[in-house]
């Protein structure tokens, strides 16, 4: 198993009397399991690579992202089934807030529902498609295929631009990108949504990459309702599973995936992913008792019943981490090493405390060994 509580870790909270989330939430299956694991530290985010998730979830999969990555958008385009020609780049397309003075609101545009979301898309490409294509994803998060020359731009994301001075689009690609999020001005808003234009950022071709039983030997599944992790499985032959009710947000299905997982491995998956994307948006949002709960519903929600699940099953080892950290004081990501955990249910490890401040006095090991590590 492996278990991904996306951006969880963080750095001391005033709000929690200089505790961090990890440290203040009520996780008694996971104090537990790291009771008798091993507990340490990883470099998910290689030096000089952009703490995203991107990196970050491509790394913990086991490919070191200093060889694979080419960019965000190729990897959300294949969860979306579009295959990039040698000819064209993908860029993210956010949904977004900006205040008439140029402050970046929301990087999420209140996230919209699908659907509604699904609506302004169909609405940019008919009125701005042609050279460029736009395509409907998940809540805020949408896809523009444009043509290979478009991609020499310098982008910031913008959840690194919360309420603070936009920054647009720079480079010899700048103008154009530019030009169609000045004109999505005119047609976002007309749907009614608090998203008010669009924001093209993480550009790149499409990744090839080894499958994952040609890496790791063993078949695979996921379950995540992010499409930029479902990518990776996309991109390296996973069976990717869809839960009702799982969503990227706080309401999202936590008994769902875990029971997805189970199924899976009962139906011959050697290895199951199980990724939640709920921690992360409460440090982008800054919500310090949501990202608490969001451990707590971790804990409660799916490790309970996935170790006594597992059990039933057999022998079994879990590794779990964040791809990166989310630090409610920064609300944006930033690339210091993540504490891991990794147990084996027959054979006791040293014990720990998984929290930053438990996994400090360990070695950092780079954050693409540990899927070997966890195999092997």
């Amino acid at each position: 198993m492996v278990c991904i509580p996306d951006g969880c870790a963080d750095l001391p909270v005033p709000e929690l009397d200089g505790a961090t989330p990890l440290e203040a939430a009520h996780t008694p299956v996971l104090d537990a399991l790291a009771a008798r694991g091993q507990v340490g530290l990883a470099q998910v985010i290689p030096p000089g690579m952009p703490p995203g998730s991107d990196v970050g979830n491509m790394s913990i999969f086991g490919y070191d992202p200093t060889r694979y990555h080419t960019g965000r958008s190729p990897i959300e385009a294949a969860a979306m089934g579009l295959t990039l020609s040698s000819e064209q780049v993908a860029y993210r397309c956010n949904l977004v807030t900006v205040t008439d003075d140029g402050i970046m609101a929301d990087f999420s545009g209140g996230h919209p529902d699908s659907d509604r979301a699904a609506e302004v898309i169909a609405a940019l490409d008919a009125e701005l498609g042609g050279e460029v294509r736009f395509h409907a994803g998940v809540q805020y998060r949408h896809t523009m295929i444009a043509p290979a020359e478009w991609a020499d731009a310098e982008c910031t994301p913008p959840h690194e631009l919360s309420d603070q001075p936009v920054v647009g689009p720079q480079g010899p690609a700048g103008p154009k990108l530019a030009a169609l999020e000045e004109a999505s001005r005119s047609i976002v808003p007309r749907f009614g949504l608090k998203a008010n234009r669009i924001w093209l950022w993480g550009q790149g071709f499409q990744p090839e990459m080894p499958s994952f039983r040609e890496m790791h030997g063993v078949e695979a599944g996921m379950v995540s309702a992010v499409d930029l992790v479902r990518g990776i499985g996309a991109l390296t032959g996973m069976t990717v599973a869809d839960v009702p009710g799982a969503t990227a947000w706080y309401d999202t299905n936590y008994e769902g995936k875990r029971d997805a997982a189970l199924a899976g491995l009962a139906d011959g998956a050697d290895l199951y992913v199980i990724h939640v994307e709920a921690s992360d948006e409460a440090g982008h949002e800054g919500n310090v008792a949501e990202k608490v709960r969001c451990l707590e519903n971790w804990d409660q929600r799916i490790l309970a019943g996935l170790v006594d699940g597992l059990d039933r099953m057999g022998p079994w080892r879990l590794l779990l981490l964040p791809d990166h950290a989310t630090p409610l004081t920064t609300r944006s990501h930033i690339d210091d090493p993540v504490p891991y955990l990794l147990v084996d249910s027959e054979v006791d490890g040293p014990g720990g405390v998984y929290t930053e401040r438990g996994a400090a006095s360990g070695d950092v090991v780079p954050g693409h060994h540990l899927m070997a590590k966890l195999i092997s």
